[in-house]
């Protein structure tokens, strides 16, 4: 099967008998992928896909272990990782997602931050609203003299690590001093448990501004930044500013890459991908008949709704890359997909 002709068009056959797959990984990506599954299998009955949210670490454990059919995470698989995985290690970037700063400042709707700005907030240096490097970016808006409050995840999270990663990748000081972990000694601020935590700080403190995942925003209702690019330009963080950040970051043969501060007069400066496990080989043919059309659905129907929660269609060039590499799926024997 070319799946360079058929993307846009979902047209396989119904599986003439039960499949059942079983996944484990990624939280980030968990609401999108129990959508995906469950309008799967409203299609084809006969395919039924079992995610269960265990993270992405513990998701790697298990593939690495061949407990699962197939795994996610939020973080590509390392070499000395793949080295372990005896029938080989596809990984398809699947969906990807943008961390936004929302912030919470009475009478001020529309804000910009350069990169500057926002580094030096997060450093703890800039400590009002009404700054003069803030004004100066915003000389139309009436920002008001009160305390910059920095809220933060207290607990291990990818998302720090990712956010964590953009700044490192702009700001020599912040590598220095603070650098790109999981979980960091912040500078300044308050810390929240996960994403609502820090989206519940913002909203509860007059000044405050966090880092979120862009999904939580449209629940919230907050406000968020617009930020300098590496082009400098200004930016507002939407579906069309991701797609634009994703379009002009080329992918490698392995589909590995890591965007901590891309090019692109249009791209959005934090988007990441986060990537589906695929064994290379299977040696139960249902089953990888299986895997692929549960890949092709979600290359074709499932990029349809992923918008509708929070998450970033993947453009066609990377849509065309994903099916061309998902294409080497094998059993050891030819599956013909009519």
């Amino acid at each position: 099967m070319k799946w360079s002709r058929r993307l846009g068009r979902l047209k396989y056959p119904l599986a003439k008998r039960e499949v059942n797959l079983v996944g484990a990984g990624a939280h980030i990506p968990a609401p999108l992928y129990q959508r995906w599954f469950k309008d799967l299998n409203n299609t084809d009955p006969n395919l039924r896909v079992d995610y269960q949210t265990v993270g992405s670490g513990a998701g790697i454990e298990r593939f690495t272990q061949e407990l699962v059919h197939f795994s996610a995470s939020d973080v590509a698989m390392k070499d000395q990782e793949i080295a372990k995985v005896s029938r080989g290690v596809i990984m398809l970037p699947m969906t990807a997602h943008s961390i936004v700063l929302a912030y919470n400042v009475p009478g001020v709707s529309d804000l910009k931050l350069s990169r500057q700005a926002y580094i030096d907030i997060f450093l703890g240096k800039i400590t009002k609203w009404n700054d003069p490097k803030i004004i100066k970016i915003n000389p139309d808006v009436n920002l008001p003299d009160i305390p910059i409050i920095v809220a933060h995840r207290s607990d291990t999270s990818l998302t720090t690590k990712f956010f964590t990663q953009h700044l490192s990748a702009i700001s020599s000081e912040w590598k220095q001093k603070v650098g790109e972990r999981k979980k960091v000694q912040w500078p300044t601020g308050i810390g929240g448990a996960k994403c609502d935590g820090v989206t519940a700080l913002i909203r509860q403190n007059e000044g405050a501004i966090g880092y979120i995942e862009f999904g939580f925003t449209k629940i919230a209702k907050l406000d968020t930044v617009t930020l300098e690019n590496k082009s400098g330009n200004y930016v507002k963080a939407s579906l069309d500013s991701a797609q634009a950040t994703l379009a002009a970051v080329p992918l490698p043969s392995n589909l590995r890459v890591f965007i901590t501060d891309p090019e692109g007069t249009n791209s959005y400066p934090i988007v990441r991908y986060t990537w589906m496990l695929i064994y290379g080989k299977y040696d139960n043919v249902a089953r990888a008949t299986g895997i692929k059309k549960m890949i092709e659905y979600c290359l074709n129907e499932g990029q349809k709704v992923s918008a509708d929660l929070g998450y970033i269609p993947l453009p066609d060039n990377v849509r065309q890359k994903v099916a061309e590499t998902a294409d080497k799926i094998s059993p050891n024997y030819n599956i013909k997909l009519q």
